[in-house]
Protein backbone atom coordinates (compact mmCIF):
# COMPACT_ATOMS: atom_id res chain seq x y z
CA UNK A 1 0.00 0.00 0.00
CA UNK A 2 1.26 3.57 -0.97
CA UNK A 3 1.43 5.16 2.39
CA UNK A 4 3.16 8.48 1.44
CA UNK A 5 1.75 12.19 2.87
CA UNK A 6 3.15 13.86 0.12
CA UNK A 7 0.08 15.43 -2.20
CA UNK A 8 -0.89 14.15 -5.30
CA UNK A 9 -0.56 16.90 -8.01
CA UNK A 10 -4.12 16.22 -9.04
CA UNK A 11 -6.98 14.30 -7.84
CA UNK A 12 -8.55 12.82 -10.50
CA UNK A 13 -6.85 10.29 -12.93
CA UNK A 14 -7.62 9.22 -16.67
CA UNK A 15 -6.88 5.26 -17.22
CA UNK A 16 -6.70 4.32 -20.82
CA UNK A 17 -7.68 0.42 -19.76
CA UNK A 18 -8.55 -0.37 -23.05
CA UNK A 19 -5.96 -0.01 -26.09
CA UNK A 20 -8.79 -1.72 -28.79
CA UNK A 21 -11.33 0.78 -30.19
CA UNK A 22 -14.15 0.38 -32.68
CA UNK A 23 -13.52 3.01 -34.14
CA UNK A 24 -10.48 4.60 -36.11
CA UNK A 25 -11.01 8.44 -35.27
CA UNK A 26 -7.84 9.95 -37.31
CA UNK A 27 -7.74 12.46 -34.71
CA UNK A 28 -7.04 10.14 -31.68
CA UNK A 29 -4.58 11.10 -29.43
CA UNK A 30 -4.63 7.60 -27.64
CA UNK A 31 -4.06 4.63 -30.11
CA UNK A 32 -1.50 3.14 -28.17
CA UNK A 33 -0.15 0.85 -30.98
CA UNK A 34 3.02 1.69 -29.66
CA UNK A 35 2.29 0.03 -26.04
CA UNK A 36 0.54 -3.03 -27.55
CA UNK A 37 4.20 -3.42 -30.27
CA UNK A 38 6.62 -2.87 -27.29
CA UNK A 39 4.79 -3.86 -24.00
CA UNK A 40 1.65 -5.19 -23.82
CA UNK A 41 0.22 -7.15 -27.12
CA UNK A 42 -3.35 -8.03 -25.88
CA UNK A 43 -3.74 -4.11 -25.80
CA UNK A 44 -5.00 -4.10 -21.72
CA UNK A 45 -3.97 -5.80 -18.64
CA UNK A 46 -5.94 -9.03 -17.06
CA UNK A 47 -8.90 -8.33 -14.77
CA UNK A 48 -7.24 -8.62 -11.85
CA UNK A 49 -4.03 -6.34 -13.09
CA UNK A 50 -6.71 -3.65 -13.74
CA UNK A 51 -8.67 -4.06 -10.33
CA UNK A 52 -5.40 -3.84 -9.05
CA UNK A 53 -3.83 -0.67 -10.40
CA UNK A 54 -7.90 0.92 -9.60
CA UNK A 55 -7.31 0.13 -5.46
CA UNK A 56 -3.33 1.28 -5.93
CA UNK A 57 -5.35 4.75 -7.81
CA UNK A 58 -7.33 4.76 -4.66
CA UNK A 59 -4.53 4.05 -2.30
CA UNK A 60 -2.71 6.90 -3.11
CA UNK A 61 -5.22 9.16 -2.90
CA UNK A 62 -6.79 9.97 -6.04
CA UNK A 63 -10.79 10.96 -5.79
CA UNK A 64 -12.05 10.30 -9.45
CA UNK A 65 -10.88 7.86 -11.84
CA UNK A 66 -12.17 8.58 -15.83
CA UNK A 67 -11.90 4.96 -17.56
CA UNK A 68 -10.82 5.65 -21.23
CA UNK A 69 -9.53 4.04 -24.25
CA UNK A 70 -9.87 2.62 -27.20
CA UNK A 71 -12.91 1.87 -25.97
CA UNK A 72 -14.09 1.47 -22.51
CA UNK A 73 -16.69 -0.57 -23.46
CA UNK A 74 -14.91 -3.10 -25.08
CA UNK A 75 -13.52 -4.30 -21.45
CA UNK A 76 -16.05 -7.32 -19.96
CA UNK A 77 -14.73 -6.49 -16.81
CA UNK A 78 -15.73 -2.76 -17.11
CA UNK A 79 -18.55 -3.32 -14.25
CA UNK A 80 -16.04 -4.46 -12.11
CA UNK A 81 -13.65 -2.06 -12.79
CA UNK A 82 -16.41 0.41 -11.92
CA UNK A 83 -17.83 -1.22 -8.83
CA UNK A 84 -14.47 -1.38 -7.21
CA UNK A 85 -13.63 2.13 -7.94
CA UNK A 86 -16.62 3.36 -6.35
CA UNK A 87 -16.17 0.84 -3.54
CA UNK A 88 -12.97 2.60 -2.33
CA UNK A 89 -14.48 6.03 -2.58
CA UNK A 90 -14.19 7.13 -6.09
CA UNK A 91 -15.83 9.20 -8.69
CA UNK A 92 -16.22 7.44 -11.75
CA UNK A 93 -16.98 8.15 -15.05
CA UNK A 94 -16.32 6.55 -18.51
CA UNK A 95 -15.61 8.43 -22.07
CA UNK A 96 -17.03 6.21 -24.86
CA UNK A 97 -17.97 6.85 -28.46
CA UNK A 98 -21.30 5.63 -27.15
CA UNK A 99 -21.64 2.73 -30.13
CA UNK A 100 -21.83 0.01 -27.84
CA UNK A 101 -24.28 1.25 -24.84
CA UNK A 102 -27.38 0.04 -24.11
CA UNK A 103 -30.27 0.67 -22.10
CA UNK A 104 -29.66 -2.16 -20.34
CA UNK A 105 -25.87 -1.51 -19.68
CA UNK A 106 -26.45 1.63 -18.36
CA UNK A 107 -29.40 0.44 -15.84
CA UNK A 108 -27.06 -2.11 -15.03
CA UNK A 109 -24.34 0.45 -14.38
CA UNK A 110 -26.44 3.08 -12.55
CA UNK A 111 -25.16 2.32 -8.83
CA UNK A 112 -21.70 2.57 -10.20
CA UNK A 113 -21.03 4.86 -12.86
CA UNK A 114 -21.49 8.62 -12.00
CA UNK A 115 -20.25 9.92 -14.94
CA UNK A 116 -20.87 9.12 -19.08
CA UNK A 117 -18.78 11.04 -20.89
CA UNK A 118 -20.01 10.89 -24.75
CA UNK A 119 -17.99 11.86 -27.30
CA UNK A 120 -19.92 14.23 -29.82
CA UNK A 121 -17.61 15.86 -32.37
CA UNK A 122 -20.28 16.49 -35.46
CA UNK A 123 -24.13 15.85 -36.16
CA UNK A 124 -23.46 14.78 -39.85
CA UNK A 125 -22.87 11.43 -40.67
CA UNK A 126 -20.50 12.71 -43.70
CA UNK A 127 -18.86 14.43 -41.43
CA UNK A 128 -18.39 11.48 -38.90
CA UNK A 129 -17.01 9.48 -42.07
CA UNK A 130 -14.44 11.36 -43.15
CA UNK A 131 -13.18 11.64 -39.48
CA UNK A 132 -13.36 7.86 -39.19
CA UNK A 133 -16.02 8.05 -36.20
CA UNK A 134 -18.01 5.04 -37.61
CA UNK A 135 -17.83 1.45 -36.98
CA UNK A 136 -18.40 -0.98 -39.84
CA UNK A 137 -18.99 2.08 -41.89
CA UNK A 138 -21.62 3.31 -40.11
CA UNK A 139 -22.27 6.91 -38.20
CA UNK A 140 -24.46 7.39 -35.16
CA UNK A 141 -26.92 9.48 -36.03
CA UNK A 142 -28.38 12.66 -34.18
CA UNK A 143 -31.08 10.47 -33.48
CA UNK A 144 -28.99 8.07 -32.06
CA UNK A 145 -27.13 10.66 -29.99
CA UNK A 146 -30.61 12.13 -28.72
CA UNK A 147 -31.42 8.64 -27.13
CA UNK A 148 -28.67 7.83 -25.76
CA UNK A 149 -28.85 11.19 -23.90
CA UNK A 150 -32.27 10.15 -22.50
CA UNK A 151 -31.04 7.34 -21.25
CA UNK A 152 -28.25 8.59 -19.63
CA UNK A 153 -30.03 11.02 -17.68
CA UNK A 154 -33.13 8.60 -16.88
CA UNK A 155 -30.22 5.89 -15.59
CA UNK A 156 -29.32 8.69 -12.81
CA UNK A 157 -25.91 9.32 -14.24
CA UNK A 158 -24.65 12.78 -15.01
CA UNK A 159 -23.90 13.59 -18.52
CA UNK A 160 -20.41 15.32 -19.95
CA UNK A 161 -20.10 15.76 -23.42
CA UNK A 162 -16.56 15.76 -25.39
CA UNK A 163 -16.42 17.52 -28.98
CA UNK A 164 -12.87 17.40 -30.49
CA UNK A 165 -12.57 20.54 -32.86
CA UNK A 166 -11.07 20.03 -35.98
CA UNK A 167 -11.15 21.19 -39.93
CA UNK A 168 -13.99 18.84 -40.82
CA UNK A 169 -16.39 20.37 -38.03
CA UNK A 170 -14.63 23.78 -37.50
CA UNK A 171 -18.75 25.77 -38.90
CA UNK A 172 -21.16 23.19 -37.16
CA UNK A 173 -23.17 24.52 -34.69
CA UNK A 174 -23.98 21.91 -31.97
CA UNK A 175 -25.65 25.19 -29.28
CA UNK A 176 -29.19 23.28 -30.34
CA UNK A 177 -28.23 19.58 -29.68
CA UNK A 178 -26.46 20.75 -26.69
CA UNK A 179 -29.57 22.98 -25.49
CA UNK A 180 -31.73 19.69 -25.92
CA UNK A 181 -29.58 17.32 -24.27
CA UNK A 182 -28.08 19.60 -21.41
CA UNK A 183 -24.76 17.73 -20.71
CA UNK A 184 -23.58 19.22 -17.23
CA UNK A 185 -20.48 20.20 -18.65
CA UNK A 186 -19.24 20.27 -22.47
CA UNK A 187 -15.63 19.84 -22.74
CA UNK A 188 -13.97 21.41 -26.34
CA UNK A 189 -10.78 20.75 -27.02
CA UNK A 190 -8.56 21.63 -29.68
CA UNK A 191 -7.24 18.89 -32.02
CA UNK A 192 -3.82 17.77 -30.35
CA UNK A 193 -1.19 16.23 -32.44
CA UNK A 194 1.05 13.87 -30.96
CA UNK A 195 3.47 11.93 -32.35
CA UNK A 196 3.33 8.06 -32.82
CA UNK A 197 -0.20 8.92 -32.04
CA UNK A 198 -2.02 10.83 -34.60
CA UNK A 199 0.51 12.58 -36.38
CA UNK A 200 0.04 10.90 -39.62
CA UNK A 201 -3.45 10.98 -40.20
CA UNK A 202 -4.36 14.10 -38.41
CA UNK A 203 -2.35 16.79 -40.27
CA UNK A 204 -5.55 17.80 -42.71
CA UNK A 205 -7.93 18.20 -39.45
CA UNK A 206 -5.63 20.72 -38.03
CA UNK A 207 -7.03 24.25 -36.59
CA UNK A 208 -5.35 26.99 -35.22
CA UNK A 209 -5.72 28.94 -31.48
CA UNK A 210 -7.72 31.40 -33.15
CA UNK A 211 -10.38 29.40 -35.02
CA UNK A 212 -10.68 27.26 -32.10
CA UNK A 213 -11.60 30.32 -30.08
CA UNK A 214 -14.14 31.50 -32.63
CA UNK A 215 -15.67 28.33 -32.46
CA UNK A 216 -16.17 28.45 -28.80
CA UNK A 217 -17.12 31.86 -28.58
CA UNK A 218 -19.48 31.20 -31.19
CA UNK A 219 -21.43 28.88 -28.73
CA UNK A 220 -20.59 30.76 -25.57
CA UNK A 221 -24.25 31.28 -25.27
CA UNK A 222 -25.22 27.15 -23.77
CA UNK A 223 -23.14 28.45 -20.72
CA UNK A 224 -26.97 30.73 -19.88
CA UNK A 225 -28.52 27.23 -19.96
CA UNK A 226 -26.79 25.30 -17.61
CA UNK A 227 -24.49 24.11 -19.79
CA UNK A 228 -20.87 24.54 -18.19
CA UNK A 229 -18.42 25.21 -21.39
CA UNK A 230 -14.65 23.99 -20.65
CA UNK A 231 -12.55 24.98 -23.90
CA UNK A 232 -9.01 23.37 -24.06
CA UNK A 233 -6.69 24.28 -26.72
CA UNK A 234 -3.69 22.66 -27.09
CA UNK A 235 -1.55 24.22 -24.32
CA UNK A 236 -4.25 23.13 -21.80
CA UNK A 237 -3.75 19.73 -22.50
CA UNK A 238 -0.20 19.68 -22.60
CA UNK A 239 0.57 18.55 -19.01
CA UNK A 240 -2.22 19.09 -16.74
CA UNK A 241 -3.45 15.68 -16.69
CA UNK A 242 -2.60 12.18 -14.37
CA UNK A 243 -2.81 9.69 -17.25
CA UNK A 244 -2.20 5.69 -17.24
CA UNK A 245 -2.04 4.06 -20.43
CA UNK A 246 -3.55 0.26 -21.01
CA UNK A 247 -0.08 -1.27 -19.31
CA UNK A 248 -0.77 0.94 -16.03
CA UNK A 249 1.92 3.56 -16.76
CA UNK A 250 1.69 7.19 -16.11
CA UNK A 251 2.61 9.06 -19.38
CA UNK A 252 2.90 12.16 -20.93
CA UNK A 253 2.87 14.56 -23.56
CA UNK A 254 5.48 17.34 -22.79
CA UNK A 255 7.81 16.86 -25.86
CA UNK A 256 5.12 16.32 -28.62
CA UNK A 257 5.10 12.73 -28.01
CA UNK A 258 4.57 10.10 -25.04
CA UNK A 259 6.90 9.79 -22.28
CA UNK A 260 6.03 6.91 -20.41
CA UNK A 261 6.53 5.69 -16.53
CA UNK A 262 7.22 2.11 -14.79
CA UNK A 263 4.05 0.44 -14.09
CA UNK A 264 2.08 1.12 -10.89
CA UNK A 265 2.30 -2.35 -10.61
CA UNK A 266 5.92 -2.55 -10.75
CA UNK A 267 6.79 0.73 -8.57
CA UNK A 268 3.51 1.66 -7.01
CA UNK A 269 1.68 4.94 -7.62
CA UNK A 270 3.68 8.26 -6.54
CA UNK A 271 6.84 6.65 -7.54
CA UNK A 272 5.59 6.53 -11.07
CA UNK A 273 4.38 9.91 -10.82
CA UNK A 274 7.47 11.14 -10.39
CA UNK A 275 8.54 10.25 -13.41
CA UNK A 276 6.17 12.54 -15.58
CA UNK A 277 5.27 15.76 -15.79
CA UNK A 278 1.94 16.72 -14.34
CA UNK A 279 1.16 20.23 -13.61
CA UNK A 280 -1.09 21.40 -10.70
CA UNK A 281 -1.47 25.04 -11.49
CA UNK A 282 -2.37 24.12 -15.63
CA UNK A 283 -4.50 20.97 -14.38
CA UNK A 284 -6.58 23.97 -11.99
CA UNK A 285 -6.40 26.58 -14.81
CA UNK A 286 -8.52 24.32 -17.26
CA UNK A 287 -10.86 23.69 -14.77
CA UNK A 288 -9.88 20.27 -13.65
CA UNK A 289 -11.43 20.17 -10.01
CA UNK A 290 -14.87 20.80 -10.32
CA UNK A 291 -18.35 19.40 -8.03
CA UNK A 292 -17.81 15.53 -9.63
CA UNK A 293 -20.42 14.26 -6.78
CA UNK A 294 -24.29 15.09 -7.11
CA UNK A 295 -27.28 13.64 -5.12
CA UNK A 296 -28.68 10.58 -6.64
CA UNK A 297 -32.37 12.00 -6.25
CA UNK A 298 -31.56 15.49 -7.75
CA UNK A 299 -34.29 15.84 -10.71
CA UNK A 300 -32.39 15.31 -13.99
CA UNK A 301 -32.87 16.97 -17.65
CA UNK A 302 -34.65 14.09 -20.01
CA UNK A 303 -34.12 15.31 -23.66
CA UNK A 304 -36.84 15.86 -25.90
CA UNK A 305 -37.35 15.79 -29.30
CA UNK A 306 -34.58 17.50 -31.47
CA UNK A 307 -34.66 21.27 -31.03
CA UNK A 308 -36.56 21.31 -28.22
CA UNK A 309 -35.70 22.38 -24.61
CA UNK A 310 -35.25 19.80 -22.06
CA UNK A 311 -37.82 18.81 -19.97
CA UNK A 312 -37.34 17.84 -15.87
CA UNK A 313 -37.82 13.96 -15.09
CA UNK A 314 -37.72 11.95 -12.42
Amino acid sequence: MDTSDRALPVESVNFHVWQPCNMRCRFCFARFKDVRRQVLPAGHLPAADALRVVELLAEAGFRKVNFAGGEPFLCPWLPELLTSARRHGMVTSVVTNGSLVTADGLTALADALDWLVLSVDSLSPAVLAGLGRVTAGRALTEEEYLDLCRRTWAAGISLKINTVVTRLNLHEDLGPFLLTTAPRRWKVLQMLPVTGQNSRDCGPLAVTGEEFGRFVLRHRWVSQHGVEVVPEDNDAMTGSYAMLDPAGRFFDNMRGSYSYSRSVLECGVRTALEQVTVDRAKFLARGGRYHWERPRDEAKPVPGPAGTRPLSGG
